[in-house]
């Protein structure tokens, strides 16, 4: 869901950077090949993750749901130059099409995948990362968060994709509807939790911006 009219989006999209060629490619091919293309990040998200990276210049980000891997390249571009990301998803079918686009980018050798459950695998992830962008099962988001909070250093960001949830947050939740249910109470948590500074946007499907104090 699209929280701004058809023509307003067309015209912030044709007032903003203009999307790189690589990513359109990207974009073309997941609609041709992937089922549910429209979880891609998309060029006004991908743009402002873009500049938002490289006002940070992280030298590590971590992605939670890298999908076709758009939102990875849109952040690898303010990637600092010694830098790298790590990437994760349970979509081993995604792999190698990630990495064909990875690798027709200058980032190709900064980006590391891990394919398996991001439950499992962010304890296994040593050190602390500068920029977390958090777009994966929103039944976990709750849970994601105890994982990840520990793994952001001291004025790091964390990103959290699709808090909106196409409207659904703002209205009744219907019974069995555990997705809505959690992100109702992740975006409370984040409003009010103290080692965080958050402001919710209403970018695409709503993301949440939280700086770590």
């Amino acid at each position: 869901m699209e929280f701004i009219s058809n023509t307003l989006y067309d015209y912030v999209v044709a007032h903003s950077q203009e999307e790189p060629p690589l990513l359109a490619d990207l974009s073309r091919q997941t609609h041709l090949k992937v089922l549910q293309p429209r979880m891609l990040s998309g060029p006004l998200q991908g743009r402002f993750l873009s500049v938002l990276a490289k006002l940070l210049q992280p030298k590590r980000i971590l992605e939670v749901g890298t999908f076709t891997g758009y939102a990875t390249l849109c952040l690898a571009e303010g990637l600092a130059k010694d830098g790298q990301i790590d990437t994760l998803d349970k979509n081993e079918e995604l792999v190698d099409f990630q990495r064909s686009f990875f690798d027709r980018s200058p980032w190709g050798k900064q980006i590391h995948q891990h394919c398996g459950d991001a439950i499992e695998i962010i304890p296994t992830l040593e050190g602390q990362y500068d920029l977390v962008f958090l777009d994966a099962d929103k039944k976990n988001y709750l849970n994601y968060l105890e994982l990840l909070l520990p793994k952001i250093k001291k004025g790091g960001l964390l990103l959290s994709d699709n808090v909106l949830w196409s409207g659904k947050v703002f209205e009744e939740t219907q019974k069995n509807d555990r997705d809505t249910a959690v992100l109702k109470e992740y975006n409370q948590k984040l409003a009010k939790h103290l080692q965080l500074e958050t402001v919710l946007l209403p970018l695409r499907d709503g993301l949440t911006l939280s700086r770590k104090n």
